[in-house]
């Protein structure tokens, strides 16, 4: 898999991709990150990639010909399944669209800044809006770090236990149910005996039925879905 993030603020996001799970992964071959600098496809010596909004207003816009610069430079080396927008307006991301996401071959996400993108680039060039919540960041670049790490955990071998995405919250609706390691009793506070008891079966039906009292109190409207 390879994701290409457009941004006007690479060192922004280069952190995340530089260590632990998504390094490795990256390491392995499973999937490459590039970030490519909107800057560079500037019309400009000053490299400017904004402009005022028509019609006035506060705030700045990003331009379209920078944007769709670097889209068809990317397009014209290989095809992409998905050009995402980072909006907070686009869909709520959740574990279905991750699911979905980690199956794609090619997919670009482009960083929004400023005011957001000339509307011109969302109508004709954009194939999925994305939106990590009912909030409002600087920059799309975080949004952007947030979706290649839900997707690229999920790709096969990117996590040395094969089960441990599949058992993630979300994935079958609930959230997930509560763990426990060593010591078995710190202080008194001691883990549920069931789970100590070595009985698999009676253990899992103890973490179903924990995972659906804990969706009920803390987020039941997955119940509802």
């Amino acid at each position: 898999m390879r994701i290409d993030i457009i941004t006007c603020l690479p060192r922004l996001i280069e952190s995340p991709f530089s260590d632990s799970i998504l390094k490795r992964a990256q390491q392995k071959g499973l999937v490459e990150v590039h970030l490519n600098d909107l800057r560079k496809y500037a019309i400009d010596k000053h490299q400017r990639v904004d402009d005022y909004a028509y019609g006035g207003g506060a705030g700045m816009v990003m331009m379209i010909e920078p944007i769709v610069r670097c889209i068809r430079a990317l397009q014209k080396e290989r095809p992409y399944d998905d050009i995402i927008y980072t909006s907070p307006d686009g869909v709520t991301f959740d574990q279905s669209t991750a699911n979905e996401l980690s199956l794609k071959q090619n997919i670009i996400i482009l960083c929004g800044h400023y005011k957001g993108i000339d509307e011109r680039v969302r109508q004709h060039f954009i194939t999925r809006e994305i939106s990590i919540g009912d909030f409002v960041l600087s920059g799309g670049e975080l949004a952007a770090a947030v979706i290649s790490d839900a997707v690229i955990r999920l790709i096969p071998g990117v996590l040395s236990d094969e089960t441990s995405a599949l058992t993630d919250s979300f994935q079958d609706g609930l959230v997930a149910p509560p763990v426990y390691t060593r010591p078995s009793d710190f202080e008194g506070l001691k883990v549920p005996e069931i789970l100590t008891s070595g009985h698999e079966k009676n253990i899992e039906k103890w973490r179903f039925e924990q995972s659906v009292e804990r969706t009920r109190k803390r987020r039941p409207g997955l119940l509802d879905q």
